[in-house]
This record gives structure tokens, sequence and C-alpha cells, in this order.
């Protein structure tokens, strides 16, 4: 089947566009991930996660690890690198929540 002369051009902008709208969310993954880092350092640095809520990271945690499965099913890059990584980071402050108060 024949899908005329424009389709090889449309599917070069839409390649194109894809590199971009991937780059934009490997960039936003980047970003909101790194943001749980200084959470993460002080923690493990000061022995204390008492003014953190244990129900809010166990929530938390239970639907990172949830949109990494979503990623992982989707085969959708900058869900499963965001995700996996900030699941690694909330998890330690969960941990250390629940270890140090």
């Amino acid at each position: 089947m024949q899908l005329g002369p424009i389709t090889p051009a449309i599917f070069a902008i839409l390649r194109k566009l894809m590199n971009y709208v991937t780059l934009i969310g490997l960039t936003a993954a980047t970003l909101t991930t790194s943001a749980f880092l200084p959470q993460v350092i002080k923690s493990w640095q000061t022995k204390s996660a008492k003014d953190l809520s244990l129900g809010m990271f166990v929530i938390f945690c239970s639907g990172v690890f949830l949109w990494l499965i979503y990623g992982l099913l989707s085969n959708d890059l900058p869900l499963i690198l965001s995700n996996a990584v900030t699941f690694i980071l909330a998890l330690t402050i969960l941990i250390l929540k629940i270890r140090h108060g």
C-alpha cells in the first residue's frame, strides 16, 4: 500500500520530534529525581528523619514502584530511568525513617 510522497517527510519529522520529546522527558526526570538527593544526604548524615512522614513515604514509594512497572511495560526510557532512581532514593529515605525515626 502506497501512502504517498509526503509520508517519509512526516515520518522524519515525527522521528526528530520524538527525540526532542525524549530529551525533554529525560531532563524532567533528572531534575525531579535529583530533588531527592539533598534529603537523602541530610537524613544520612544526621541519622534523623523524624520530621518526615512515614505514611507519605510508604505511599510515595508504592506509587513510584508502580510508575516503574508502567514504564517497563510501556518501554518508556524516561519513566524507567527516573522512577528506578527515584525509587532507590525514596526507599533509602524510607529505610532511614524506619531506622532512625
